[in-house]
């Protein structure tokens, strides 16, 4: 890497404060909060479901995935360069045993937090190459959390329900118009239309443009050319108010979910299944 390309890249991490974006304290705190929760829904489900065994694990060996690839066809899940890489999402992975004594997977859990031009507005913090502007270009990490729904999508290739939840928080996710009052009393108003700052577009290609704020584990057909195609959509769930998730929030968004998987596996856990009142 020559030294000018290499300046290029420290001014343009040090513009868009990259480090501070991706791992600051509200991030950390996000992702703690849906671990937190994730690691709570064993227990909470088996009270909703006695007669169910429900686990929790924090990562997917990769594997686990080719096993399932190849299973399917021997050409696939042929490729592994590290034995031990695993796929980690912020809030686990929620399985329950069916029948035959296999693990299903019930529900997965993400979050991101992407944005601090609200909390930025409201401390008088001006960024910018220039320390001149009230508003920061966005990032790209949320472009890391399709490499997991990847992983799993290929993991879960075989099923009708696909349990990936995606929490986002952050300016870069609002649905609506904020305004952000200054330490001097003026004001500024986010756009959520605004390209600069808005990232779910980039987000609802993991869903197929279906809409947000939705439980979409059950499985979508669709035929295209007189073919069947299964799609895996992710259900994203934002903070449009730009507001901060709570725990029971998440909880009650996430045992949506989980129900959701159980009631399309029914027919593998036939009496199990029952509701307790």
């Amino acid at each position: 890497m020559s030294v000018s390309q290499s300046g290029r890249l420290s001014e343009q991490q040090k513009q868009t404060q990259a480090n501070e974006s991706i791992f600051h304290e509200k991030a950390r705190s996000l992702d703690k909060k849906v671990g937190k929760v994730s690691q709570m829904m064993p227990e909470r489900l088996k009270i909703c479901f006695p007669r169910l065994t429900f686990r929790f694990r924090p990562d997917l060996p990769k594997d686990e995935v080719n096993r399932v690839l190849s299973s399917i066809d021997p050409s696939l899940g042929q490729t592994l360069f590290v034995p031990n890489s695993s796929i980690w999402p912020d809030g686990g992975i929620i399985e329950v045993k069916d029948d035959n004594g296999c693990w299903r997977v019930v529900l997965v859990s993400e979050a991101k937090q992407q944005g601090k031009d609200m909390e930025n507005i409201r401390n008088g913090v001006l960024v910018g190459k220039n320390k001149d502007r009230d508003l920061m270009p966005a990032g790209n990490a949320i472009e890391r959390a399709y490499k997991n729904i990847s992983e799993f999508a290929n993991f879960m290739i075989g099923e009708k329900h696909f349990p990936y939840v995606l929490f986002l928080e952050g300016s870069n996710f609002l649905t609506q118009n904020i305004v952000v009052t200054r330490p001097d009393g003026t004001t500024v108003t986010l756009n959520y239309t605004d390209g600069k700052i808005n990232r779910l577009d980039r987000l609802t290609a993991s869903n197929f443009g279906l809409p947000i704020n939705t439980n979409l584990c059950q499985n979508r057909f669709a035929t295209v050319n007189n073919m069947l195609l299964m799609l895996q959509a992710v259900s994203i769930y934002t903070k449009g108010d730009g507001s901060q998730w709570s725990e029971d929030e998440m909880a009650e968004i996430m045992l949506g979910i989980a129900k959701t998987s159980l009631k399309v596996l029914a027919s593998d856990l036939f009496g199990q299944l029952t509701e307790a009142k």
